[in-house]
């Protein structure tokens, strides 16, 4: 999971710096080729944010014990996206000022470069959009996971509950056992030493009376 984040981290680096670059090259551009940088540099903004919406998925699926470090990491390239944006705000108002100024002196490329620009943004809305019911979904999808996981957890720990309490009456059952086994040989003891006292007193008998008989005849 962590590699799939440093990968999206260093994916980010990199475009945030060719970013950083181009904005500061744009007041210094000729106006055909600035046009071309603004473009470039608005969907580069776009892939940007979209690496963030994919580490922060990643960031969601780190264990809590470890999310912390890379929440930080994440406030802080937050922040950079931001400080890029509005560098690229003020980059834009000087640059939609020039470009207007080109537009006024011809109509028919205006028309044309106003309906490519809805269509860009309304690229860009369906874009987001998307991204947003992808968002939406893994959302749902992972409070789905986690419903069954504190079922699973929650019937986990009835089994082991219940095999607990199966253990403490076998123990009990094997205490009883113990104690009547206990009893059953003593009793046999007993028995085996009252056979032996009879038998010798039986044996004794037998032989007094025959002493006797001897001696009378």
């Amino acid at each position: 999971m962590s590699s799939d984040f440093e990968g999206y981290e260093q994916d980010f680096a990199v475009l945030t710096a060719e970013i950083t670059n181009k904005i500061a090259r744009v007041p210094r551009l000729p106006p055909d080729e600035k046009k071309q940088v603004v473009a470039n540099v608005e969907k580069q903004l776009e892939e940007a944010k979209e690496l963030l919406e994919q580490m922060d998925l990643e960031v969601r699926e780190i264990p809590p014990q470890s999310r912390g470090m890379y929440s930080n990491r994440m406030r802080s390239y937050k922040q950079e996206m931001g400080k890029l944006e509005a560098d690229f705000k003020r980059s834009r108002i000087a640059y939609s000022d020039e470009v207007r100024n080109e537009l006024l002196g011809d109509d028919g490329n205006s028309s044309e470069n106003q309906r490519a620009h809805l269509l860009d943004n309304t690229e860009r809305l369906e874009r987001s959009s998307r991204r947003l019911e992808a968002g939406y979904q893994i959302a749902v999808e992972t409070e789905q996971i986690g419903q069954e996981m504190l079922e699973n957890l929650s019937h986990d720990r009835e089994k082991i509950q219940r095999a607990r309490e199966r253990l403490r009456e076998t123990d009990a059952n094997l205490g009883k056992s113990s104690r009547v086994l206990t009893g059953m040989l003593r009793r046999i003891i007993q028995n085996r030493i009252l056979i032996v006292i009879l038998a010798a007193v039986l044996v004794i008998t037998i032989l007094t009376a025959i002493t006797f008989s001897v001696r009378r005849h």
